[in-house]
This record gives structure tokens, C-alpha cells and sequence, in this order.
């Protein structure tokens, strides 16, 4: 070995000696022992603690319990989404409502006329006149569209009670207030048998037996007709005659069935008195008319601008069957009023063929919710099942619901199930349950509720059988109670 190699050598052992030293003294320090014998631990410890976070367990655990959250939400998102389609229906259903009572209100209204008014002709008929003058006097206060009629026949009534003044009181109010009244002529009438009479007391005893007066009249209408009708037609004319009178006068020109007296009647029906012998001439008309009387209600209703004639002739039509002009009125008819006046009055002649036509033709919401019912009063309980099944608007839905459930039938019941087990409209499925109670049908509530998972649905099932007085129902709200 060379001197040279022989040097480096001695470096080399030198500075390995020297790092053996460094690191026996370093190992002699008791911190810096403890510590790099920590260090492997805690260098191993690491990997194992961020390993067992990362477990093939732990991670499906996260991810089932993300999935759980996302189905949760969408649960929310839809039970949100339902809420607000359940709002919009309760606030259409509490508008249709408030329309419905303000429509009530106002039918109310009418019908309170129309009794009263009845009832002071009823108490005319019987000779009750100061009944009548009381009902009429109360009519004409309210200032109803019958106000015209309410003054002339209580001043009538007051005439016949001998209070003279008063009744030409009652008879310038009339002529004042409705100058273009169709009254008028027999208020003028009534008005000159009035002052005539004045200063002399009523007689009762002495007035004319009216019934027999009738008899006398149509006896001569059965044996001489030419001569009956001239002193029948004086009757009409007679602004003092009373309504029993006047109707018995018309009802025995109506059985005539003369030329001479259909002309009168037909001139009646046309407006050529007050609207009350109008009304009852279209009635005759309808009760014993053939098809010239037809012709004529035609021709009136045609002409006429006043609803209330147009309102008779209809109801007429369906006295007399016609189903052919309610079925012209219903498509032509521009008043509302009317339309839906000639479509219930073709379900009341069972006027199935013509219903269905109108409701493929007309797209209104409320001409056919008017059609629905005709449908009801035409029995017809399979284009209600078809309505109930395939109508786009959720309301028109909804009342062929209500509407079949009004049909007491089997096939009504089968086919509202079938309707039930296939929606998905809570609001059509509560129509179903009502119309279910309707029926009286507790059996089938009663399985409604059983199967419901809708704890909405199922508590409205469990409150129309709370309300239900049958064995099913009791039965299975004893069920409940055992139950909880």
C-alpha cells in the first residue's frame, strides 16, 4: 500500500469512529432516547388511525346515511311541492265558495219574492184579503222585481176590504214608479171600478158566486163555444176579476181546444195582459197544446226579451216534451241564466243523446258543470264514470265524482273504487270518499282506510265513519281504539 492510500484510510476510519461516538452520546440522553423510540410508534400509529377512518365498512356507512339525506329531501321537496298544490286548491275552493254563497244569498232572495208573493195569492184565492194585503204590502216594501205586481194586487185586496182611498193610493204608486208596466192596463181598470164603488160599503154577501159564475161558463163552453168564449175572454179583460177566476177562465179556453180559443190564448201567452195570465197561457198551452201550441211558445220565446217568459216556455217545453227546441235554446242561447235553465231542463226529459253532444261541443267550465248535473238528472251514470275518469279540469272531475256518487247504484260504487285505486290527486280522492259517504257506502271507506298510506287521506276516511251510524263503521273504529 502506497503512503498516500495508507492516509486516506485513517480519514475514513477517523470520521466513522467519530459519528459511532456522536451517536452513542445522543442515545445517552434519556429525552432523546424516549423520543426516537416514540418516533416509530408514532410514525407506524399515523398510517393505522387514517387507515381505520377509510374502512370499507365506514365508507358505505357514509354513504347510505348521504343517501337516506338525499331521499329525505326529496320526500321534503315533494311533501312541499303537494302542500302548495293543496293551498291552491283550498283558496279556487274557498273562491268557488264564496261565489256559491253569494249566489245562495241572492237565490234566497228570490225565492223569499216568489213565497211571498204566493202566499198573497193564495190568500186571494180564499177570500183572506187582509192576509193578502199584508204579504203584498211587505213585497212591494223590499223592492224586488215583482214590486209592480205586490201594488196592484194589494191595492186589489184593499179595494175588496173597502179601503178605497187606500187602494187608489197603492194603484198611483203603480202608475208613478212603473210607467211601462205591463200592469198598467189592469191597475187603469181596477182604478174605475174603485172610484165607481166609492162611498158605497162592501156587500159580501152580495157579491157574485164566482165558482158558479165558472160552472155557468164551461157548461156553455161544451155546447156553445162561440158564445162562451166573448164572456171568457171579458173575464180576462176584467181588471177586478180575481186570479182564481181569471185562471179558471183560461184553463177552460185551454180544454177547448177550439181555433177561436187557442187565438186567445196564444195572444195571452204573446204578452197582450199582465205577466201572470201570461205565464199560466203558456202552461195551458204546453199542458194541452199540440204543435201549433208548440209553434207559438217557439215564436214568444223567440220574440220575448224578458227572462222570467223565457224562463216559463222553457219549463213549458219540458211539460210538453219538446225535446228539440231545449236543445235549440241550449246551443243558441246567449243569456247564461237561460242556457243553463235548457240544459237542466233537458236532463229532466232524460235528453241523454242531446247532453252528450252539447258536452263535446262546448268547452266552458261552467256550461259543462251545468251538463254534469243535467247528466245526474238523466240518469246517465256511464258519461259521468267517463268524465270522472278522462276530464282534464280537476273541478269539472271532481263534480261527476260528487255527481255519481249521487247515483245509488253498484255500478256507481265499482266504478268510483276503480276511480280511487287509480289517482293520484288528493283532491279527486277526497271527492271519491265523500261521494262514498254520500252513498252511505261505509263498507267501502272502511277498506279505503285499511289500505291508505296517505295519513291525510286515511284520517278524512276515519272522520266520515265517525259520523256514520252503521255496523262496518262502528266495527272498525272499535278496531282502532283496540289497536292504540
Amino acid at each position: 500500500m502506497s503512503r498516500g492510500d495508507s492516509s486516506v484510510m485513517r480519514n475514513r476510519m477517523w470520521i466513522e469512529n467519530r459519528t459511532w461516538i456522536v451517536l452513542a452520546v445522543l442515545l445517552a440522553i434519556p429525552s432523546f432516547a424516549s423520543r426516537a423510540a416514540a418516533a416509530p410508534s408514532a410514525f407506524f400509529a399515523a398510517p393505522q388511525s387514517a387507515s381505520g377512518t377509510q374502512s370499507p365498512a365506514s365508507v358505505d356507512t357514509d354513504r347510505d346515511e348521504e343517501a337516506t339525506e338525499m331521499e329525505q329531501d326529496r320526500q321534503d321537496q315533494e311533501q312541499e311541492k303537494r302542500d302548495r298544490e293543496q293551498e291552491r286548491r283550498d283558496r279556487e275552493q274557498e273562491k268557488r265558495d264564496r261565489e256559491q254563497e253569494k249566489l245562495d244569498r241572492e237565490q234566497e232572495r228570490l225565492e223569499r219574492f216568489n213565497e211571498l208573493y204566493e202566499n198573497g195569492r193564495e190568500a186571494l184565492d180564499e177570500d183572506r184579503y187582509d192576509r193578502a194585503e199584508s204579504k203584498f204590502d211587505e213585497l212591494a216594501q223590499l223592492n224586488g222585481p215583482q214590486t209592480d205586481a205586490a201594488l196592484y194586487w194589494k191595492a186589489y185586496a184593499e179595494n175588496r176590504l173597502g179601503k178605497r182611498d187606500t187602494a187608489l193610493a197603492s194603484i198611483a204608486e203603480l202608475k208613478r214608479r212603473f210607467p211601462q208596466s205591463r200592469w198598467q192596463k189592469d191597475a187603469s181598470a181596477l182604478e174605475i171600478e174603485v172610484r165607481q164603488s166609492s162611498g158605497n160599503p162592501v156587500q159580501p154577501g152580495g157579491q157574485k158566486d164566482n165558482d158558479l159564475r165558472m160552472l155557468a161558463l164551461h157548461g156553455i163552453m161544451n155546447s156553445d163555444p162561440e158564445r162562451a168564449i166573448p164572456l171568457l175572454g171579458k173575464v180576462l179583460e176584467n181588471g177586478s176579476a180575481s186570479p182564481k177566476e181569471r185562471s179558471q177562465a183560461l184553463f177552460v179556453l185551454a180544454q177547448s181546444g177550439s181555433p177561436q180559443a187557442r187565438e186567445v190564448l196564444g195572444k195571452i201567452a204573446r204578452g197582450q195582459s199582465n205577466p201572470d195570465l201570461q205565464s199560466k197561457a203558456i202552461q195551458y198551452l204546453a199542458m194541452f197544446g199540440g204543435a201549433d201550441s208548440r209553434k207559438t211558445l217557439a215564436e214568444v220565446y223567440a220574440s220575448s226579451s224578458d227572462p222570467s217568459i223565457k224562463r216559463a216556455i222553457l219549463r213549458a217545453y219540458m211539460i210538453g216534451g219538446d225535446r228539440e227546441r231545449l236543445f235549440e235554446a241550449a246551443k243558441n242561447e246567449k243569456n247564461d241564466d237561460l242556457k243553463r235553465e235548457a240544459i237542466r231542463q233537458l236532463g229532466l226529459v232524460h235528453a241523454q243523446s242531446e247532453l252528450q253532444q252539447l258536452y263535446r261541443s262546448d268547452n266552458s267550465p261552467a256550461v259543462r258543470r251545468e251538463l254534469l248535473q243535467a247528466f245526474f238528472l238523466a240518469g246517465d251514470a256511464p258519461k259521468l264514470l267517463e268524465a270522472a275518469q278522462n276530464e282534464k279540469d280537476p273541478e269539472l272531475r271532481r263534480t261527476a265524482i260528487r255527481n255519481l256518487g249521487l247515483i245509488h247504484s253498484d255500478d256507481s260504487a265499482k266504478a268510483l273504487q276503480s276511480i280511487y285505486a287509480k289517482e293520484s290527486d288528493r283532491g279527486v280522492k277526497e271527492e271519491v270518499l265523500n261521494s262514498f259517504f254520500l252513498q252511505g257506502n261505509a263498507a267501502a271507506i272502511v277498506a279505503i282506510a285499511r289500505n291508505e298510506k296517505d295519513p291525510e287521506l286515511k284520517r278524512t276516511a276515519v272522520s266520515k265513519l265517525s259520523i256514520m251510524q252503521s255496523k262496518e263503521a262502528t266495527d272498525y273504529l272499535m278496531e282502532i281504539l283496540q289497536k292504540n
